[in-house]
């Protein structure tokens, strides 16, 4: 944020949006009047939010004389003004006591740490699965069989064969899948399956776009090759219905759409690998994920790590008003504790 608050105006913005993450409704110039350190006439108040809004950090409902944050107040606040409020030792011992090492499996692990990032935010719990064994396709080969079906053998890793049947509903030559695989080969080789699969989708519309017939049906007979593979390799939410309390989430279209986001995890998964190789907590404000769906949505992640490799991201999913200063140690503490728990779990099995 290029733009610096003075400090009382910053003030100001930082008591208006923590009160309005208390109730959700517009604050007023009387409200900050009462709760600002130093006695200020309301008519100077009115002028710092005439200024605030200017800026674009605060807005005024038309049905209101109070105002609300933006995204970009938020985003300024979340910077520039909040103050984390550390987990208390009975929170900590509580997640650490649910992560005790060789307790529960790692799949017990995760359904557990979602669950205990929805019960602790009120909001949705999302755990990927840990990325640490990447299955990484070497080569693809095709052969075809009667009735529209394909044979499709992957070599992955370093020597590991995987046969799969494909019913593709009509039936190719030699020659076809010769094309085909060669295809595959040179632009997927050495790709793990598990982004390998989200991006053979794109690669099919991009194909239909530029009317590539060819690279459209290897990247089709490509992806039912890999249907089905790392299926498990995504992430474990909790909490979903939760989000349905959020009275600025209660608009019945907004909520199928993003319930359908949750469900089809593509975009939410995308989102999750730009946050791997990141440092520390990420927050997505609104529009800043990118997706349409979650613009009155923040997504608070970090990375957790198996010795001493990131192997996957944790968050918590709420409506942008949510309580930044609590959910980012949450987020935090529970990837490092999670992170101890897996890796010493490991060892032990």
């Amino acid at each position: 944020m290029s733009e610096k608050l003075d400090p009382r105006a910053a003030e100001l913005l930082k008591l208006l949006i923590e009160r309005h993450l208390q109730d959700g409704q517009p604050v007023g110039s009387r409200t900050l009047a009462r709760a600002f350190k130093v006695e200020l006439s309301p008519a100077t108040i009115r002028n710092v939010m005439a200024d605030l809004e200017d800026l674009g950090f605060v807005a005024s409902p038309h049905t209101s004389a109070g105002r609300v944050p933006t995204q970009a107040g938020y985003r300024y606040f979340v910077d520039t003004l909040l103050a984390p409020e550390p987990l208390s030792a009975a929170e900590l011992e509580r997640i650490a006591g649910e992560l005790l090492p060789g307790s529960k499996s790692s799949a017990d692990m995760l359904q557990t740490v979602s669950g205990l990032l929805s019960r602790l935010s009120s909001m949705a719990g999302v755990v990927t699965v840990p990325r640490r064994n990447v299955t990484v396709l070497r080569r693809i080969e095709f052969l075809n069989l009667s009735g529209g079906r394909v044979l499709a053998i992957l070599v992955v890793n370093q020597r590991e064969v995987q046969n799969r049947v494909l019913d593709m509903g009509r039936d190719y030559s030699a020659q076809e899948l010769e094309r085909y695989a060669n295809i595959i080969n040179e632009t997927f080789a050495g790709r793990d399956l598990l982004s390998l699969r989200r991006t053979l989708a794109d690669e099919l519309v991009e194909a239909q776009k530029r009317i590539n017939q060819m690279l459209g049906e290897a990247a089709a007979l490509a992806e039912a090759a890999l249907k089905g593979q790392d299926a498990d390799d995504d992430y474990v939410l909790a909490g979903g219905t939760n989000l349905l309390g959020f009275q600025e989430l209660s608009d019945v279209g907004r909520l199928r759409r993003l319930f359908d986001v949750l469900d089809q995890k593509r975009d939410l998964l995308d989102l999750f690998d730009q946050c791997l190789t990141a440092s520390g907590v990420q927050i997505f404000i609104g529009g800043e994920s990118g997706y349409q769906v979650l613009d009155g949505c923040s997504l608070v992640t970090a990375p957790y790590a198996i010795d001493g490799q990131v192997a996957g991201v944790l968050g918590v999913i709420g409506p942008t008003r949510m309580a930044y200063q609590r959910i980012i140690p949450l987020v935090s503490e529970t990837a490092r504790l999670l992170g101890n728990g897996l890796g010493s779990g490991l060892e032990s099995r």
